[in-house]
């Protein structure tokens, strides 16, 4: 890995300047306003431009800001140190006299940290046709120490500035603000530890102890709980327990059977709806029912939640970040949306050191163009970011701030001291544009005093890493952009990705391993070596990089035989995709692979993941070993795996294996109609999104052989279905119900209530699409009266 690490540190920027030279290829040209251009229509993302108290207008194209070398002042607050120098309509082209050169964004910012040390800001400014150089004064405050925010007397100083500029925004009679953060707000004066902002919290701990919602509770839930739990740690006064108790018996209780949450709280048969599993406000949900159970909320409902959670939360340890839900282990990044940051402040409470360890790590390697995106927005990147890094101690809280958080929380941080939300770099503004995002920084700046749980009042589990240590998990995290995901690695010599394959970080080997697939002259000898290693990183970084070979990694056929005899679960996952990657070459091992989807350990594998992965592998349809033939395929060992795989608790891996199902006779298929209705009738507990596929799959193999039992199973899921594009399924399933003739007529007056059901409205769905649905089962009822098809049926215990 040195030789990767120095390659990455000769390269800070080579991504900024590689895409600052690359012709823009966004929708929206890059002005130039110093020819008269102005600001694209549509394009409505400006930028904080730090304690000057302006804001400005930079272009941006696939996430980065890199093409740009112009900034348009949009705003100026009045009384600011911009108020007087700089106007509406100013172009900035350079800071600290020079033009821009790589990512006017990025160089702002970095002039802003110098700048608070000396207290003078030097711009190149365009006005009228003329450009000149003004000069901001901006308060002195210091440089961020190596170890910020700890031993770091700036960073003090704008913890108190800003505590004290929040608590009287606060004290105001037209203080609103969303739940999220109005809770982050009353939490960062409460781990500010000043004593004088007690009687406000308590104010806002009486607003949450009576918070509820009927929307998106999940979300809302969490932040609102810890707020309560921590200012009852805190002060002792248990006079909020009662709220706090409701919320947590609600929260506990609304999540679904395998641990999950989504946007709303799981129904009676404890399934989630719409999208499904979401794990970002999963996993402060279960930080927040800790901090319940810390405060002295005590119920084996609350209890038995975290454990599910955790459970399905731990799985991810040495995989990826934590994705968006049930899926895999995400991969891309070292962060997605700040849950690496989440998890490691949850398994750190829970005192769990290898699983914080990995997901600190992860979070300090995420920096940068990492950091800058996230689903609807990145809050969530930056709330998380140093509370997961400071897991690791200070040297990694101090180099992360010195590659990206010192910039970039100067550049969000205004001339009053309160923080604005950045958002990503797109055009648009994000989803949580308007909220304040005060208290969400100012809570990385009260890490060091440990008053609250969130802030480590409890002690990290781990050993603080040194300067050298902290340096290695920066450099992992360089080398992507949104817009250049590969040049870094692509310039790497064999050797060099060799090596990187061995790394701690699943990101990097994917990086490398994808490298290695893009060349035409890779040795697959050092992977066969890799593969019989007695590193693990090593054995599935072999993995990765065989799956990006794809035929080319046949003579591995062996090698990765064996890796399924492995006792880690992973490198058996990681064994078998490599082995569908290669196809027909390695087709002498579907057997085994099938073998291995029959047998779930219920101890060590308590969601049978290698089921769910290994269905993947062996059906998906696009890539599954066997999604295109099952020739020489044995019947009984693949209806073995079919029965059991149609048990999995996710969907998606139940969709896979309905590409089994047009590739049997009827004869052949026949054993197994019984295990086919089964899981049209029972829908799998998770992956929702993809959890009715394999029910509609069924319910046409049941039609194609006209299976009696059909007929009500796909009337029950017709009006049971999840509302989520139910509009566009409920005319696939009256096509499936439709062919089977008069007996459709025993199923008419069910066929009328739902109907009725439909026309009354569905809860949080279209009234129009309900009604749309609703005129659809009606012609289907007269279609079914006017049939004359009468097929025979046949019955399947």
């Amino acid at each position: 890995m040195k030789r990767l690490h120095l390659f990455l540190s000769s390269c800070a920027a080579a991504l900024l300047v590689s895409a600052a030279t690359a012709a823009p290829t966004s929708k929206i040209a890059m002005p130039d306003f110093t020819q008269g251009d102005e600001i694209p229509e549509g394009a409505d993302h400006d930028w904080n431009l730090g304690a000057t108290g302006a804001r400005g207008w930079m272009f941006c194209d696939k996430m980065v800001t890199s093409d740009a070398r112009q900034i348009r002042i949009t705003e100026i607050t009045k009384g600011s140190p911009a108020d007087g120098v700089l106007a509406v309509g100013d172009v900035l082209l350079g800071v600290a006299g020079k033009p821009f050169s790589y990512d006017p964004r990025t160089e702002m910012g970095k002039a802003l940290v110098q700048a608070e040390v000396n207290g003078t800001l030097t711009l190149l400014r365009w006005r009228d046709g003329k450009q000149d150089e003004v000069k901001l004064t901006l308060p002195v405050l210091g440089a961020y120490s190596p170890t910020a925010p700890y031993d770091c007397p700036k960073s003090k100083r704008i913890l108190e500035q800003g505590c004290k500029q929040l608590a009287a925004r606060m004290a105001g009679p037209g203080y609103r603000e969303n739940p999220i953060p109005r809770s982050l707000n009353a939490l960062a004066l409460l781990a500010s530890g000043n004593s004088d902002y007690l009687p406000l919290i308590r104010k806002e701990v009486e607003w949450a102890a009576g918070f509820s919602d009927e929307g998106m509770q999940t979300w809302y839930y969490g932040y609102v709980m810890m707020l309560i739990a921590e200012y009852t740690i805190s002060t002792g006064d248990q006079e909020f327990l009662p709220g706090l108790r409701r919320l947590a018996m609600d929260s506990a209780e609304g999540q679904s059977a395998v641990g999950s949450w989504g946007h709303r709280f799981a129904g009676s048969d404890r399934r989630l709806s719409g999208y499904g599993m979401m794990n970002a406000p999963g996993i402060p949900l279960t930080t927040a029912l800790y901090t319940a159970c810390a405060a002295g909320i005590k119920d084996k409902v609350v209890t038995d939640a975290i454990n599910r959670s955790t459970r399905l939360l731990r799985f991810y340890e040495g995989k990826g970040a934590l994705p968006y839900g049930d899926h895999a282990p995400w991969i891309e990044t070292h962060e997605d949306n700040g849950k690496c940051g989440m998890a490691a402040v949850l398994f750190n409470l829970l005192k769990e050191p290898d699983t914080t360890q990995f997901f600190s790590r992860m979070s300090v390697a995420s920096h940068g163009p990492e950091r800058d995106g996230g689903h609807t927005g990145n809050f969530w990147n930056i709330l998380w970011s140093l509370p997961g890094v400071a897991q690791s101690g200070p040297q990694a809280t101090g180099a992360w701030m010195q590659e990206f958080g010192a910039w970039y929380f100067d550049l969000a941080r205004r001339s009053d001291g309160s923080f604005v939300h950045l958002g990503p770099p797109e055009p648009r503004k994000d989803s949580y544009a308007n909220w304040d995002a005060t208290g969400a920084y100012l809570l990385s700046y009260a890490l060091p005093l440990k008053k609250i749980l969130l802030t480590g009042k409890q002690p990290s589990t781990l050993p603080v890493i040194d300067a050298a240590t902290a340096q290695k998990l920066i450099l992992d995290g360089r080398g992507w952009s949104n817009k250049d995901r590969n040049s870094a690695y692509d310039q790497l010599n064999g050797d060099v990705l060799i090596e990187a394959l061995s790394s701690w970080s699943p990101v990097v080997r994917e990086r490398a391993a994808m490298a290695l697939g893009r060349r035409k002259d890779v040795s697959i000898e050092p992977l066969l070596k890799m593969l019989d290693s007695s590193s693990l990183e090593a054995q599935i970084g072999a993995c990765q990089a065989i799956t990006f070979l794809r035929g080319r990694g046949a003579p591995a056929v062996e090698a990765l035989g064996r890796c399924l005899k492995s006792d880690d679960l992973w490198l058996r996952i990681k064994a078998a995709e490599a082995l569908a990657a290669i196809g027909t070459p390695a087709m002498s091992k579907a057997p085994d692979l099938l073998k291995l989807l029959t047998e779930v350990d219920k101890e060590n594998d308590p969601r049978g993941m290698q089921q769910r992965y290994l269905s993947f592998a062996l059906f998906e349809n696009r890539g599954g070993m066997l999604s295109r033939s099952l020739e020489g395929v044995d019947r009984t060992v693949l209806f073995q795996a079919v029965k059991a795989g149609l048990k999995n608790e996710d969907g998606r891996a139940r969709g896979s294996i309905g590409s089994v199902y047009r590739k049997l006779t009827f004869g052949e298929i026949t054993p197994l109609l019984p295990a086919i209705l089964e899981a049209v009738e029972t829908p799998a507990p998770s992956g929702i999104m993809f959890a009715d596929e394999i029910r509609i799959e069924g319910l046409r193999i049941l039609a194609t052989h006209k299976v009696s039992k059909g007929i009500p199973a796909c009337v029950e899921y017709i009006a049971t279905q999840n509302k989520w594009a139910s509009e566009k399924r409920t005319p696939e399933l009256i096509k499936i119900l439709l062919t089977y003739g008069v007996h459709g007529k025993a199923v008419i007056p069910k066929l009328e209530e739902i109907a009725a059901t439909f026309d009354a409205g569905e809860e949080n769905f279209p009234k129009k699409l309900s009604l749309d649905k609703a005129q659809m089962i009606r012609e289907a009822i007269e279609a079914i009266k006017s049939s004359t098809e009468n097929p025979q049926l046949i019955k399947v215990d």
